[in-house]
C-alpha cells in the first residue's frame, strides 16, 4: 500500500529485510569466493573443507539477519552486509597466510581462532541486539560507562594481568587468554561521551573571546578536554600505545564540535594535540623512533641497521609488487611482512589482490562511516545522534589511523584494520558497535503514525502523508 492510499494512523512498512538478505547473499559470495580462490591459488584445489567453512559463515551471517529481521525491522539494510563481506574476506586473507605460516613450520591457527572470535562477536551482537531495546536507557550509564571505560584502560597496567606485547603495554592475559581492553573501553567512551555532551553541551556552546573571526571556549569550559588530553598523554607514556592515545583523544574532539557546532573547539583541540605530539617527539624515545622510521625507513632496513624499517619497506615492496589488480592468492610473498596477519594486512591485500581490492576496502569502509552519519542525521533524539556520530568517527578514525600508517602517510600506530586483522578483542568490539548502530537506525527509520483528523473534516493530502525515514 502506498502513502497515498493509507489510511490515516496506518503505517507504510518499509523494513527493507528483502535488501538486506540479496546484499547479504552478495557478501557471502565474496568471503566464499575468496576462501576459494586461496585453495586454489595455494594447492591448486578448493580447500576440502569448503562445503563445512561455507555452511559455518552462511548460518552465523543469516542467524544475525533473522535476528534483525525480527528485533530491528526498520534497521539500516547496508550496514550487515557490508560487515559480512568485510569479516569473509579477512578470515580468507589469514587463511592463505597460515597456509605459508605452516610450510615455514609455524602452525599457529591464526584463520580458526578467528573463526572462533567471529562466532563470539556475532553472539554479542545478538545479544546487544535483544536485550538493548531502546537505545536511550544507555543514558542512564554515562558516568558509570565512563569509569568502567578508565578501569579497562588502567588494567593493562596491572603488575599480575597486565602484559607487554611488541612494545605496548595495552593488553592483559587472564587463564592462558589474552584480551586489549581498550576496545571494549572506546565503545564506552562513546556513551560516556554522548550522555555527558548532551547534558552540558548549551554550557559547552557558550562562545568566549573571539581571536580571528573563530570564537573560542570560555576558559571555565576547558576541563572536560583537558581531561581527556591527560588521559590521552596518559595512554601515550604509560601504555606506549600512540593508536589509541590518537582514537580517544580524536573521537572526543569530534563529538564535542558536533555537540556544540563550534570550529573553535576544533582549533583548541589541534593546538593541544600538536602541543602533545612535540612534547612527546621530544620527550619519548618510542614516538620519536615511530617518525624517525617514518620519514627514512630506509635508513632502518637491511644489515647494519637495526631493521626496525622491515614492515614498512618490505610493504612498499609487496604493494608496488600488487600493481592495479594483484598477483592472485598464493603469488605474492606477504609473508616477509612482520604481522602481516594483523597490523599489516591490508598491505597482504594490496599485493595479491592489488589496487582494485584496497579501493573496493575503503569504499566498503566508506560505506559504514557513512550510514553510521547518515543514523545521527535521522535521528530523533539528541543522545542517538550523538552516539551513532561517535560510533561512525570510531570506525573513520581507526581505518584512517591503520590505513594511513601501512601506506606511509602518518607514522606507524599500530591499530588494527576493523573486520579484517586477526585479534578477537577488536572483532568482538566492533560487531557490538554494528549492533548498535542498527538499534539505532531501527528507531530511527520507524515510520510515524499520521495525526488523526477531526471528526467532522475530511482527511486531506497532508494528514494521509506517512513519515518515511
Amino acid at each position: 500500500m502506498s502513502a497515498a492510499e493509507a489510511t490515516p494512523g496506518e503505517f507504510v512498512h518499509r523494513p527493507r529485510r528483502g535488501a538486506e538478505l540479496f546484499l547479504l547473499l552478495l557478501a557471502l559470495t565474496v568471503g566464499l569466493g575468496a576462501y576459494a580462490a586461496v585453495g586454489l591459488g595455494m594447492e591448486d584445489e578448493i580447500p576440502a573443507d569448503m562445503a563445512t567453512y561455507g555452511g559455518v559463515l552462511a548460518l552465523m551471517v543469516i542467524a544475525c539477519h533473522v535476528v534483525v529481521r525480527f528485533v530491528a525491522p526498520y534497521a539500516d539494510p547496508v550496514l550487515l552486509p557490508v560487515v559480512a563481506a568485510l569479516n569473509g574476506l579477512g578470515l580468507a586473507v589469514i587463511h592463505r597466510l597460515d597456509l605459508t605460516y605452516t610450510e615455514l613450520g609455524r602452525d599457529d591457527g591464526f584463520a580458526s581462532r578467528q573463526l572462533i572470535w567471529m562466532a563470539l562477536g556475532i553472539a554479542l551482537f545478538i545479544a546487544t541486539l535483544l536485550v538493548l531495546r531502546d537505545h536511550r536507557s544507555l543514558q542512564r550509564f554515562t558516568y558509570t560507562s565512563g569509569l568502567a571505560a578508565i578501569v579497562l584502560l588502567l588494567l593493562p597496567l596491572m603488575p599480575v594481568i597486565g602484559t607487554q606485547i611488541n612494545g605496548a603495554r595495552i593488553w592483559i592475559r587472564v587463564a592462558g587468554f589474552s584480551f586489549q581492553p581498550g576496545e571494549i573501553a572506546k565503545v564506552l567512551l562513546v556513551v560516556a561521551f554522548a550522555g555527558y555532551l548532551v547534558l552540558h553541551r548549551d554550557a559547552l556552546a557558550l562562545a568566549g573571546r573571539r581571536v580571528l573571526f573563530i570564537d573560542l571556549p570560555r576558559g571555565r569550559d576547558l576541563g572536560p578536554i583537558l581531561g581527556m588530553w591527560l588521559i590521552s598523554l596518559g595512554i601515550l607514556v604509560f601504555q606506549r600505545d600512540l593508536g589509541s592515545s590518537l582514537l580517544f583523544f580524536g573521537l572526543f574532539l569530534v563529538m564535542l564540535y558536533v555537540a556544540t557546532e563550534r570550529p573553535g573547539w576544533l582549533v583548541v583541540g589541534g593546538t593541544l594535540f600538536a602541543a602533545g605530539a612535540f612534547a612527546g617527539y621530544q620527550a619519548f624515545g618510542h614516538v620519536r623512533q615511530r617518525f624517525d622510521l617514518w620519514l627514512d625507513p630506509f635508513a632502518y632496513y637491511g644489515e647494519g641497521t637495526s631493521d626496525l624499517g622491515r614492515q614498512t619497506v618490505e610493504t612498499m615492496f609487496g604493494m608496488a609488487w600488487g600493481g592495479l589488480i594483484g598477483r592472485g592468492f598464493g603469488n605474492g610473498r606477504p609473508e616477509l611482512i612482520p604481522f602481516a596477519n594483523s597490523d599489516f594486512i591490508f598491505a597482504s591485500i594490496g599485493e595479491e589482490l592489488g589496487l582494485t581490492a584496497v579501493m573496493g576496502i575503503i569504499l566498503l569502509y566508506g560505506l559504514i562511516v557513512e550510514r553510521g552519519l547518515r543514523t545521527a542525521v535521522v535521528c530523533r533524539d539528541g543522545f542517538g545522534k550523538l552516539v551513532a556520530t561517535g560510533l561512525a568517527v570510531t570506525f573513520a578514525l581507526q581505518v584512517f589511523v591503520v590505513i594511513g600508517g601501512v601506506t606511509r602517510l602518518i607514522p606507524l600506530t599500530g591499530l588494527t584494520t576493523p573486520f579484517l586483522s586477526t585479534g578477537g578483542s577488536s572483532l568482538v568490539a566492533n560487531w557490538v558497535i554494528i549492533a548498535l548502530l542498527l538499534r539505532i537506525s531501527d528507531q530511527a527509520r520507524r515510520p510515524l503514525p499520521a495525526a488523526l483528523p477531526e471528526e467532522d473534516e475530511e482527511p486531506d493530502a497532508a494528514t494521509t502523508q506517512v513519515v518515511k525515514l
